[in-house]
């Protein structure tokens, strides 16, 4: 489980335990294999984030995968429109390759759109991501990812609602690693960091800082029982630095789970 998409209640977190599995060679009979998920969280958290402010959210991914190792989908998830830019749906799709190094090791590159749809939007906060990332079975994973276009905000210390400033596009980056470790029949322990950093301009005022970055993690426990995955997990995230940066409220000493289905 890791910070971001393999956290207990993170944007993606059940997929990527999903992901991998379904991107593992189909049997000979299929040059093409299909699978998803559908799943409940308590809180949508992303990246230290939480993008239904503490409340549920639906999540579904639907992906295809082939026996050279390449894959694509869509991922989504409802969020809470009244944040800017007041959206009711993050879809993402992606397409990607992975690589085996061994027969335990992997690696692998993804590119990703993410999309804001519904909701009354005045403005686009799409942006998209490329991640390259190293990964021991189920177990362990490193990751790297390079936004070229991430949308940069800038937000007093105690702001009122209206008190915030959309300063323009930046490049942003992140590094993460996430673990998860079996102590049962089905149990695992499971755990992830992360740093996000984010670049600005000098010559705004506004931003203040040419760069800003903040760290965020999480530890929890899950259960797997044939295709159901129940994930708990405690989230923490260096508040000072990253309620500057985006509208959503932070995640930090913060309880979520996810219960998602596997098909």
């Amino acid at each position: 489980m890791t910070p971001s998409r393999c956290a207990a209640s993170s944007r993606a977190g059940f997929l990527c335990l999903w992901l991998a599995l379904g991107i593992v060679p189909a049997p000979p009979s299929r040059a093409v294999s299909f699978g998803g998920t559908i799943a409940v969280t308590s809180d949508y958290i992303y990246r230290g984030y939480s993008e239904t402010n503490n409340k549920g959210a639906g999540q579904v991914d639907l992906h295809l995968s082939t026996l050279s190792g390449t894959f694509g989908g869509v991922w989504a998830s409802t969020l809470d429109h009244n944040y800017r830019p007041h959206a009711d749906f993050d879809v993402e799709e992606y397409i990607g390759q992975r690589f085996l190094l061994s027969s335990a090791w992997s690696t692998s590159i993804t590119a990703t759109n993410y999309s804001y749809l519904g909701g009354r939007q005045h403005y686009s906060n799409d942006y998209q991501q490329i991640t390259a990332s190293i990964s021991y079975l189920d177990r362990w994973t490193f990751s790297v990812s390079a936004i070229p276009n991430m949308v940069r905000y800038w937000i007093p210390d105690n702001p009122h609602s209206w008190e915030y400033y959309r300063t323009g596009r930046y490049p942003a980056y992140d590094v993460e690693t996430s673990g998860q470790w079996l102590i049962g029949k089905g149990l695992f322990a499971t755990g992830g960091v992360g740093y996000y950093l984010f670049t600005g301009s000098n010559d705004s005022w506004i931003t203040r800082q040419a760069s800003l970055g903040y760290a965020y993690g999480n530890v929890g426990l899950a259960y797997e029982w044939h295709n159901w995955r129940l994930d708990v997990g405690y989230f923490l995230t260096q508040k000072a630095a990253a309620q500057r940066l985006f509208v959503y409220p932070t995640a930090s000493n913060r309880v979520a789970g996810t219960l998602s289905w596997r098909f």
